[in-house]
């Protein structure tokens, strides 16, 4: 009689390879280049809808919060959120930001918002709820940095009220929502093979 040995069974680490590295930094700067289009954009969206409502811009904000859902759907490793919004926050910067050195602050705050989410999860889960929910999480920290670093905290209940309504709406669906649909597509495409990513979307 013949035994079949059982498949080995695959074992997540949280070790960095360098083909995270180096994928995460092309994300970095990819994200980047589209914050500098969304920092005209964007901006224009948001001043016209600050404009009709007070509060209203922060519907604009998510394309802002998607690099630390891409870094932490597609490299699955811990940092990766907040490396890759926070270099796509560098880039934006050094490519002339009208918010200067106050956008690597964002992207601080920002990738640590959606890195505790994925955190909370262990890095073990990557569905589109965790997704989502990495997009709140990097818009709630956005608008508690924006307390101090845009003068928030001076403006009211009502007006800080609707803009978190609003920065939470849009960080779950143009960052997070955004961010899963293009990682699926990224998957679908064989580029993330060589990850965790790429692998489950094959299956």
């Amino acid at each position: 009689m013949t035994t079949t040995a059982p498949a080995p069974t695959r074992t997540r680490s949280s070790r960095w390879r360098v083909v995270d590295i180096v994928v995460a930094a092309v994300l970095g700067v990819a994200t980047g280049l589209l914050f500098v289009v969304w920092n005209g954009v964007g901006y224009v969206w948001f001043s016209a809808m600050d404009a009709l409502t007070p509060g209203f811009g922060g519907l604009a904000a998510g394309i802002w919060l998607i690099g630390g859902v891409l870094g932490g759907l597609i490299i699955r490793k811990p940092g990766a959120a907040l490396f890759v919004e926070l270099l796509a926050a560098s880039v934006s910067m050094l490519l002339g930001s009208q918010w200067s050195i106050e956008t690597v602050y964002s992207g601080i705050a920002q990738g640590l918002g959606a890195e505790l989410i994925f955190l909370l999860f262990a890095y073990r889960r990557f569905g589109l709820p965790v997704a989502m929910l990495a997009g709140v999480g990097a818009a709630v920290a956005a608008w508690t940095l924006e307390l101090f670093t845009s003068g928030n905290l001076a403006k009211g209940a009502e007006f800080l009220g609707i803009y978190l309504g609003c920065l939470v709406v849009s960080g779950a669906l143009l960052a997070g929502l955004v961010g899963w649909l293009l990682t699926r597509a990224l998957a679908a495409t064989g580029v993330l093979d060589r990850f965790a990513s790429g692998r489950s979307r094959s299956r």
